[in-house]
């Protein structure tokens, strides 16, 4: 049976071979000349000799020419050009004539297929037309290996397509099987190497009928080698026999200009974390009340700081990172009993040289000391003058004021959010305040005032930053009174008078979202945190600890919004990413789509938009079909708004050029799958050949 299934699933993918490349060989019988004053050219280079041929079996050589119709350039090879598998040395591309050499520097393996694949390095000279996809595909043995499968690369947060991923596939027999440490990322080197176009979908070819592991990382740094904590990864859970895998179908988007693929395999990429050796790297003394130490790994674990000259209950602890690998140290002790060198210790626990974390004590060593601006030299060096000059002329010299240093941030004017409040950060942590002494009245438009109560919360992520929490009434107006004194910092320094006037936000100027949540069914106790995003993802409003029932976002401003649902499997109401090396997935983020494939919703002022949410169609399991359809939706609402956007144009009398570029684009019929380079000077099939 996998033999029938193999021979038809191979049969399939020829036809679609055939089809295309016939489509690249009408294309090319158009001229790729441009007529003077007649349309821009479009079309890219038209390859025209090949030799050794594509296809080559028992390859000896070292050099390869392609040739094209017209001169051509290449362009960000280093990025685009890769071969499969890779090389040690890569080879070298040089324009000779109207076309590409070849030199391959590298000793090659037996028995083994080679591709090189050229992106979108090979552009013609004149409009730098890019020809995708290219590929030059030989054996150093008898046989091309010459199975496909496609597959497509997601963000696993933001749910959306990841371009320009590698892929990588490893013969599955050649690896060790060691449960719940997975180092093949890092040590080991890729049989067949792919790589994802910019809407995510992969075609990977010269495949064996054999199991692979298969990974994905997106390539942040374009040198074409996988960085742990700044790459995306993803990878599959168990071993893949492109054989064994469902047929699919595959098609040149025209639009795009490069093939395109139904995925078979769904990679869900997310940063890993790199492993990082938990040591103080620094210590430091910004400020005279202030010191900061920096630790080389999230989350470190102090057993206890001691200052020689300072009380402990006098020193306030602050990290400043979620991680918790910067944290400030604040002395609540007045600037003149504070020594220029604070000195001390700290017992943590650090990396050893084989990565074991061990007790350790270190000491501390902070000092300060006031160094003159500029600016203030100046002013100095002016107040003496004259206080000098006063003094000759018997006067008695005042000093001017100075500024105080006290510094917060705080809007004094504007609309508040009745659910979000005020926000006051200030630069130092709080001693003391007075918040009886802080008055907030309602004034009504007669001007008549009432005062009505309010109270200070501390946020707590930042212990600098404070809420001021009060009972908003819509549309009614605000004022604030702040006395002078009310606050005093750890440097003794106090607040000036602050006054602020407010409007509370008028819900019809907004719209209103309720989200009905309908979780999985009966004895469900999954936790979801349910996001109201922009149209471009970035997230506005969020709802943690949802699990079934009303979940409503109030205030959200008219236009495009998207709602995304993470699957909080921990309950930490926060989503957590994977790691490769524990094998173990990042939790699930979805963007919720209604029955008509539409994950974008436009919201207007003054209105209520209400959703039903069922988390068990939202996380049902991910197929080829599931992973079809939506691809589906998507494309379809993607070239819904380029024609709305298209009509915008014409309308604005700008669309003669986006027609004359679609006439040019349309030319291109169906150039190339397997790579333009497949059939160039032949119509060949056995890019797919058994």
């Amino acid at each position: 049976m996998n033999d029938k299934r193999h021979d038809n699933h191979a049969r399939i993918l020829r036809t679609a071979a055939v089809l295309l490349l016939f489509g690249g060989m009408f294309s090319r019988c158009a001229s790729t000349m441009t007529p003077q004053g007649g349309p821009k050219d479009t079309i890219p280079p038209v390859i025209v000799l090949m030799e050794p041929d594509n296809y080559t079996t028992n390859f000896k050589g070292n050099k390869i020419y392609i040739e094209f119709n017209e001169f051509v350039q290449l362009k960000d090879q280093s990025k685009e050009f890769f071969t499969s598998p890779a090389m040690k040395k890569k080879p070298t591309l040089t324009i000779r004539g109207r076309g590409v050499a070849i030199q391959i520097r590298d000793t090659l393996r037996e028995n083994t297929t080679y591709a090189l694949n050229f992106g979108s390095t090979i552009c013609d000279n004149n409009e730098g037309n890019p020809l995708h996809a290219a590929r030059y595909v030989f054996s150093t043995g008898n046989e091309i290996d010459s199975l496909v499968c496609s597959g497509y690369t997601a963000d696993s947060y933001m749910a959306d397509s990841v371009s320009k991923s590698f892929i990588y596939f490893f013969i599955a027999d050649s690896l060790p099987d060691t449960p719940g440490y997975d180092s093949t990322m890092f040590n080991r080197k890729p049989d067949v190497i792919a790589r994802a176009e910019n809407n995510g979908i992969f075609i990977a070819q010269n495949l064996k009928p054999v199991p692979y592991r298969i990974y994905a990382f997106e390539d942040t740094n374009g040198n074409q080698l996988y960085e742990a904590g700044t790459d995306q990864i993803g990878f599959l859970e168990g071993t893949y026999n492109p054989a064994e895998l469902p047929d699919f179908a595959i098609w040149y988007d025209s639009l795009r200009m490069y093939p395109s693929a139904e995925p078979q395999l769904y990679f869900r990429m997310f940063t890993d974390d790199v492993f990082k050796r938990q040591i103080l790297q620094e210590s430091s003394r910004p400020n005279c009340h202030q010191a900061l130490l920096y630790f080389g790994a999230r989350n470190p674990r102090i057993e206890s700081i001691r200052f020689d000259s300072i009380p402990m209950e006098k020193v306030i602890y602050d990290p400043q990172t979620v991680g918790r690998d910067t944290v400030a140290l604040w002395f609540n002790v007045p600037a003149a009993d504070l020594p220029d060198t604070i000195r001390g210790e700290i017992t943590y626990y650090k990396h050893d040289s084989i990565r074991q974390l061990v007790r350790t004590t270190e000491e501390l060593k902070l000092a300060w000391k006031y160094i003159e601006t500029k600016d203030e030299e100046r002013e100095r060096l002016k107040e003496e003058k004259e206080r000098e000059r006063a003094e000759r002329a018997g006067e008695t010299y005042t000093p001017p004021e100075k500024p105080n240093p006290f510094k917060f941030k705080l809007a004094t004017t504007g609309d508040v959010n009745p659910e979000q409040h005020l926000t006051i950060d200030f630069d130092y942590p709080l001693v003391r305040f007075d918040s009886t002494a802080v008055r907030l009245a309602e004034v009504a438009e007669t001007g008549e005032r009432t005062e009505i109560p309010v109270h200070f919360e501390r946020d707590t992520a930042n212990m600098r930053r404070w809420r001021i929490m009060a009972d908003w009434k819509q549309k009614l107006k605000y004022e604030l009174l702040i006395p002078s004194g009310s606050f005093t910092n750890v440097a003794g320094e106090q607040n000036d008078s602050i006054q602020g006037s407010y409007t509370a936000l008028d819900p019809e100027k907004y719209a209103t979202v309720i989200v009905n949540v309908k979780n999985k069914g009966e004895g469900d106790t999954s936790k979801y945190i349910v996001q109201l995003t922009n149209a471009t993802g970035t997230l506005q409003q969020e709802k943690k600890g949802v699990s079934q029932g009303k979940v409503q976002f109030n205030y959200v401003s008219p236009g495009e919004i998207k709602l995304r649902v993470i699957e909080d499997a921990n309950g930490n109401g926060k989503w957590d990413s994977g790691n490769v090396v524990e094998q173990r997935q990042p939790e699930r983020s979805e963007l919720y789509v209604n029955d008509n494939g539409e994950d974008i919703f436009v919201t207007k002022a003054n209105w209520e938009m209400e959703i039903d949410m069922d988390m068990s169609r939202i996380f049902a399991p991910v197929t080829m079909e599931s992973l079809i359809k939506l691809l589906d939706d998507r494309e379809e609402q993607r070239l819904k708004k380029l024609e709305e956007e298209r009509q915008k144009k014409l309308k604005e009398g700008k669309g003669q050029n986006d027609r004359n570029q679609g006439q040019g684009q349309n030319q291109m019929g169906g150039m190339g799958f397997g790579g333009a380079l497949g059939g160039a000077t032949s119509l060949r099939t056995n890019t797919f050949n058994q």
